[in-house]
């Protein structure tokens, strides 16, 4: 599909140094620039990349030309969100990678949000903190709500901020697959929101361990049909 050159403009104009963080990278500060962990030899400072080894550089899109094997109207797509003229609505964009976003080194800014700001028990958040369902990001400080599989590979991300309203799935996320506890008992509780699944166990803790709880993330019943697909040991859903 053919991009509009203001397009091709804002797609040019996209920090790198944000885009890599987006796409789960690690970026070590090197003077006024980053170096990009995967590849040493490259640095990026705002919108512009060198390969040193290479002596290569350019603008973001032959950055995600070269790095992630994309085609140009790909790359732009990627770097913008937009599509190209004459692509209507309905086209399926190539699915996105998903990638937790960085961990902050330590959770303060998390708990304080859901303990004092939400009102949530202390040991009920250290609890999934611990387990890594819960922690605090490394950029901006949102509190992460991680979804799994059935082997434990996260599969999905809801971040929430810590300092305003923001709220927002990870790109990439599936939703079948949501912030949830699961316990090995019959009943299962279902919440549109990870604080809303938080809340409700803050308010009937007895024995909650022994239940589980699906936050969907919205309204989809994507998450709901796979659980149950999976335990059909449930006799309680409780919406």
């Amino acid at each position: 599909m053919n991009y509009t050159q203001a397009q091709i403009d804002r797609a040019n104009a996209v920090s790198l140094e944000d885009f890599l963080r987006t796409q789960g990278e690690t970026l070590i500060k090197s003077g006024r620039e980053y170096r990009w962990k995967e590849h040493d030899s490259l640095t990026v400072r705002g919108n512009k990349w060198f390969r040193h080894s290479q002596s290569k550089g350019g603008y973001p899109i032959d950055f995600v030309m070269e790095f992630y094997g994309k085609s140009f109207p790909e790359a732009v797509q990627m770097l913008t969100g937009e599509n190209g003229e004459g692509q209507t609505e309905a086209t399926t964009a190539p699915p996105t990678a998903f990638h937790l976003p960085l961990h902050n080194r330590t959770a303060d800014r998390a708990i304080q949000y859901l303990t004092e700001s939400r009102g949530l028990n202390k040991t009920l958040v250290e609890a999934f903190l611990l387990s890594g369902d819960i922690y605090e990001d490394a950029k901006r400080h949102n509190v992460v709500f991680v979804g799994r599989d059935r082997s434990g590979t996260p599969r999905y991300a809801h971040v929430r901020g810590t300092a305003d309203p923001f709220r927002q799935d990870i790109a990439g996320s599936d939703k079948s697959y949501p912030f949830r506890h699961e316990g090995n008992g019959n009943q299962l509780f279902v919440f549109e929101a990870p604080i809303d699944l938080l809340s409700f166990i803050c308010l009937y803790p007895q024995d909650w361990q022994t239940r589980s709880y699906l936050a969907l993330g919205g309204v989809s019943g994507k998450a709901l049909d796979r659980f149950l697909s999976e335990r059909k040991d449930t006799q309680k859903v409780f919406l």
